[in-house]
């Protein structure tokens, strides 16, 4: 049997650890919330904890982990393990996060970019195998990504490549988290498209939606939205169309730029299917360069919720295979 990793995915709402082997193959998992509102400490400890959970559910002792991988959104200095920022983590900036881990947990800590990660747990495991140029999108609470180029990580010369999310579609767009105007995150991301979605309410266009969002606790969401859709109400099919429609834009540079084999399209909103990624495909053909767009693939990710995670399993795995 390969080396054991402690794999966790630290997200602006949910914590995913699990516990697996250099293959992809999972012995443990636990999920919990994040709740990063609470502050770095609290986040820390309830990683501490998950990590644990995860452990007992395998049925592994914390001595037998190898090492420990953490993928954190935001900025990453990959090389110190410092969080530089993090627009889903509130009050992260320039968090020693590999030291402090290593502190609690007592073994060895990686840490990497969460879309970066898991652009090489899906390049490895799942949509890119096989392939030597590929780029992963996830489109969730925000947008982000990663990019292989030549079977290998891109990082980009401060370790910050990758944040495709915060590419401009549109300078006079809305605001973004991260403070910019127009970014793809602020047109196609899970919390874009609901505050769509209270727009869409608040201005009388859908007694469906109201009626739906009333019934699932009152704040709409994209699955509320992708629900309503699928009942055929016409404002939220609008809503994931405009989405798409931006984020075939971003693709399309993307497409021109690093000329891919696959894109593969993953995180919560990718679920939406055909309401967001038909047009997105549209938007792509009509804006990406002939000779790149044959080329490219537009595939939805294999791996699911798992990918961050299992993304830094296949870097503690490289590490390894390195080191020997």
């Amino acid at each position: 049997m390969s080396d054991i990793f402690g794999l966790i995915d630290l997200g602006g709402t949910k914590i995913l650890s699990l516990i697996a082997d250099g293959s992809g193959r999972v012995y443990g998992h636990d999920k919990r919330l994040s709740l990063t509102h609470e502050g770095l400490d609290a986040v820390l400890g309830r990683m501490e904890d998950s990590l644990v959970a995860a452990e007992a559910a395998a049925g592994i002792e914390h001595r037998e982990i190898a090492a420990v991988g953490i993928a954190c959104p935001g900025a990453v200095d990959v090389k110190n393990g410092v969080v530089s920022s993090g627009p889903h983590l509130p009050g992260w900036q320039d968090v020693p996060l590999r030291t402090l881990m290593t502190d609690r947990l007592a073994c060895r800590v990686v840490v990497e970019n969460d879309g970066t990660a898991a652009a090489l747990g899906e390049y490895t495991f799942g949509s890119g195998r096989g392939t030597r140029h590929m780029l992963y999108v996830t489109v969730s609470t925000g947008v982000g990504g990663g990019i292989v180029v030549d079977g290998e990580l891109y990082h980009g010369a401060s370790g910050a490549a990758g944040e495709v999310g915060h590419v401009t579609v549109d300078p006079s767009g809305p605001l973004c988290g991260c403070g910019g105007r127009g970014h793809l995150e602020s047109f196609s991301s899970a919390t874009s498209i609901a505050r769509r979605g209270a727009e869409v309410i608040a201005s009388g266009g859908s007694s469906l939606l109201a009626r739906l969002v009333l019934e699932g606790g009152g704040q709409p969401t994209a699955m509320i939205m992708y629900q309503a859709a699928r009942q055929g109400d016409e404002s939220s099919v609008a809503v994931f169309a405009e989405a798409g429609r931006y984020l075939g834009i971003g693709l399309a540079g993307l497409v021109n730029i690093f000329n891919p084999e696959v894109i593969a399209i993953g995180g919560g909103v990718a679920n939406a299917g055909k309401f967001i990624l038909d047009p997105a495909r549209d938007s792509l053909r009509q804006q990406a360069l002939e000779r790149p767009l044959r080329d490219v693939r537009i595939l939805v990710a294999e791996l699911g919720g798992q990918v961050g995670a299992l993304g830094m399993a296949a870097v503690l795995m490289r590490q390894a295979q390195n080191e020997n």
